[in-house]
């Protein structure tokens, strides 16, 4: 939309670092020339002076105010200031707050805490403008909404209803965008707790930090494009590429299998569960519980950002080295993977070594490596169709390729079906339990004489 420059905008969190990236890009880009900026602090809060005296260089005038925007009424008394000869006509919702915790910790002072100054203030300014004839109402929502964060249910909630908010404005003819960020390179206090582990893993799921002039060109882009809900980030196809498929959000599965550029690496048979217990099998007790310890380590170095896995020592407790309760999920994931093992959250509390992780890995493993040479029994079939699973799961084919494995699978899956079958004398229902699409479709022709 065309900004009028006669009229003002009101950015929440406007003393933040987003709020004032977006301030000085408004007044240097956009010709705006009135700005209401909305914190807890106002005046008070850091570098709220100099923003005020650089955007004033650049002919803007700006009212910075200390207002909750969670209390309806202070925001509406904010907004009932705004001079009449420039009425507010923009507004940009930055603010927002992080209580990051896994699921299983999440509180309800966790939820509230996320919850109020991104939500709730969606809400009031909602109410507080829908009768006024706005031509912008840019909500900064997160990527964890669309795509998921690990730790931040809470903060993608919140995100999640003001995406839905901005949905209902448009049912209801209001303007309204809710741009969903990756990361941003500049540090913000939202931000600022980040450690570089932490960078590193967001690094390794394909999103990387986006460059304020990037930011603020998507900025442009998706308040031009008019839609009510658009995903800003700059992501790493090469990262997508380097992972499973099937780990990926939906929403990104297409960028890495049909992107142009290197193709999506293909899982070799010792990437998998099975060839990690193929090579356990071949080795001594000793030799299963090194390689199993180096695979511990290798995967904890490369969570927490390590180039390689001598960082990580047999003995050290995991706390010690930098693990929390985000790390250690990702380890877990990561261990599950390769081994095929379905491994608890709080593995690395459990078992707070690398070396002790590792022997509770041989010691579920142990038998595994074993049933190879087992003969006869249930134990190497399922095997092999744990194996199948691990190979069809890594698998992106085609539509046509795609149908002709469900139709293999489904043939092998109807003859043992009937390998199996009870005799023939069986109740109607237990034929009818076991049949194929064409035995049954024989005993519908039979019973209705149609045969």
């Amino acid at each position: 939309p065309t900004l009028d420059p006669n009229g003002t905008i009101l950015i929440t969190g406007g003393t933040g670092t987003l709020g004032a990236l977006t301030a000085e890009h408004l007044t240097r880009h956009h010709g705006i020339r009135h700005l209401l900026l909305l914190s807890r602090q106002g005046p008070n809060a850091p570098g709220a002076q100099q923003l005020t005296q650089k955007l004033q260089q650049l002919g803007a005038t700006v009212h910075i105010t200390a207002t909750d925007t969670t209390d309806l009424n202070q925001l509406t008394h904010a907004i009932n200031t705004i001079n009449p000869q420039h009425p507010l006509t923009g507004i940009i919702h930055t603010a927002g707050t992080l209580h990051d915790a896994t699921l299983t910790t999440q509180t309800p002072h966790h939820l509230t805490h996320t919850w109020h100054p991104k939500a709730t203030t969606a809400t009031n300014l909602h109410h507080a403008t829908k009768h006024l004839p706005l031509t912008l109402f840019t909500i900064y929502s997160s990527a964890a909404a669309t795509l998921g964060s690990p730790g931040q249910t809470n903060y993608a909630a919140a995100n999640a209803y003001c995406d839905a908010l901005i949905t209902h404005r448009h049912h209801n003819g209001l303007p309204g965008t809710s741009i969903a960020w990756g990361l941003w390179a500049d540090t913000s206090t939202m931000t600022s707790q980040l450690a570089q582990s932490d960078l590193a893993r967001m690094g390794r799921t394909g999103f990387t930090a986006l460059r304020s002039e990037q930011g603020l060109a998507l900025f442009d882009a998706a308040c031009g494009y008019g839609d009510a809900h658009l995903l800003a980030a700059d992501i790493d196809l090469r990262a997508l590429a380097d992972q499973a498929e099937h780990t990926l959000p939906a929403a990104l599965r297409a960028l890495a299998t049909q992107a142009d550029g290197p193709a999506r690496r293909t899982v070799g048979p010792d990437q998998h569960p099975g060839g990690l217990v193929r090579r356990l099998a071949g080795l001594s007790p000793a030799e299963q519980r090194q390689l199993l310890l180096t695979l511990v380590r290798t995967h904890a170095a490369s969570v927490l950002g390590h180039a390689d896995a001598e960082s990580v020592r047999a003995e050290a407790p995991f706390s010690d080295l930098g693990f929390d309760s985000l790390t250690a999920v990702e380890l877990r994931n990561r261990l599950g993977m390769a081994t095929g093992l379905r491994l608890p959250a709080a593995m690395v509390f459990d078992f707070p070594t690398a070396q002790a992780l590792a022997d509770h890995l041989h010691g579920r493993l142990a038998d595994d490596a074993a049933a190879p040479a087992a003969s006869g029994g249930v134990d190497p079939v399922l095997g092999e169709l744990a194996r199948l699973e691990t190979t069809l799961s890594a698998l992106a084919l085609p539509g046509d390729e795609a149908e002709a494995v469900t139709a293999r699978l489904e043939g092998l899956l109807a003859k043992w079906k009937a390998a199996c079958a009870p005799p023939a004398d069986g109740s109607p229902a237990d034929r009818l339990e076991l049949a194929t699409a064409d035995q049954v479709l024989a005993f519908i022709d039979n019973e209705l004489g149609t045969s």
